[in-house]
């Protein structure tokens, strides 16, 4: 099978043939339909997620496929099944690292991967789905929109008409914006470095600001905004937390999305303003405590058919085309590439 490889930390993907190993117990071949590229994948090539001693591997962990064989003890899914692949658990076995061989040495990679023509897969990090779900929808609720509305929903508590502040609008940034607008937020500020703000506008942002151009503390005051019930940090960038973190109201949550890079420190300025109002809150958050299980089928019911994915979708590609659409991310162009296998 065709597959991106990571080879060497902080270099291109290689597009190779890998050879599939063996299912073990838990495991399910997955023929991969569509792939999204996530933020986290330019923080593994850049070997920020511990993985540097782990390379050659594979790369993806946002997926839609259709199962083709279930190893033993696996009992979730079956041959022809239409799956979300995620990398939250869920329900059912979690298996050994699965093995293939690349350049004639065997390679282990990670429970889920999705950037190959199929995939062996632990059963706890596959959810099946109606048949008629589009796969778009399927493979971003393996990470990009299911943190949004988890995130929203669970960590920030966003009630009707309360005020958002989105920072970074990438990929997560942007179904975080639409996560805000379902939830009935107002305003809703988007904040970039790039800009965005026709795409922003789109998906629910009443304002947007240009971080790179303007001051966003004065760029709110000039909109007549105070402060903000809810920050959402999706960029990880020490100065963007030290810097939005004092734009909280009273009682306001901070919710950490965005990893920082390992041995970042993060300041805060004038640190009295934590204890305004009732207290602020600051949270670090994994997927927005999304549970696989509870919440992708009541996703798929009350969004599927509604939400437009091709808002949150800026690109598609081959993959062989992938570090064509890494480029475009790192630069800012992109927001989710979809990865059409």
């Amino acid at each position: 099978m065709k597959a991106a490889v990571l080879e060497t930390i902080d270099a291109p993907l290689v597009i190779s043939e890998v050879e599939l190993g063996p299912l073990g117990n838990g495991q399910v071949l997955v023929k991969i339909l569509v792939s999204g590229v996530c933020g986290s994948q330019l923080q593994e090539i850049a070997g920020y997620k511990g993985n540097a001693k782990f390379v050659p591997h594979l790369l993806g962990h946002e997926g839609c496929g259709i199962v083709e064989k279930v190893g033993e003890g696996v009992t979730t899914v079956k041959k022809g099944d239409k799956v979300v692949m995620h990398w939250r658990k869920g329900e059912g076995i979690e298996s050994d690292f699965p093995s293939y061989m690349y350049k004639g040495r065997k390679m282990s990679s990670g429970k889920v991967t999705t950037l190959s023509e199929y995939s062996i897969v632990s059963e706890n990090r596959l959810t099946v789905a109606p048949k008629d779900t589009p796969n778009d929808f399927c493979a971003l609720l393996g990470c990009g929109l299911s943190t949004a509305l988890a995130t929203i929903e669970n960590e920030a508590n966003v009630q009707r008409g309360e005020s958002v502040l989105v920072v970074g609008v990438g990929g997560l940034g942007a179904s975080l914006t639409k996560a805000a607008s379902l939830a009935g937020a107002n305003p809703i500020i988007a904040l970039d470095i790039h800009d965005k703000e026709t795409m922003a506008k789109s998906l629910g942002a009443t304002h947007f600001f240009n971080s790179a151009k303007e001051d966003i503390k004065e760029a709110l005051g000039k909109a007549g905004i105070k402060d903000v019930n809810v920050i959402v940090e999706t960029s990880g960038s020490a100065e963007s937390i030290r810097d939005t973190l004092p734009l909280l109201a009273g009682s306001g949550r901070y919710i950490l999305v965005g990893q920082p890079k390992p041995g970042a420190s993060v300041e805060i300025m004038n640190a009295v303003h934590l204890f305004g109002g009732e207290g602020k809150m600051i949270k670090a958050t994994q997927g927005g405590q999304f549970a696989p299980a509870r919440d992708i089928g009541r996703y798929i019911q009350k969004y599927a058919k509604t939400l437009d994915t091709s808002l949150l979708i800026t690109h598609r590609t081959a993959l062989d085309k992938i570090n064509d659409a890494i480029t475009m991310m790192r630069e800012g162009k992109a927001n989710r590439i979809m990865v059409d296998l």
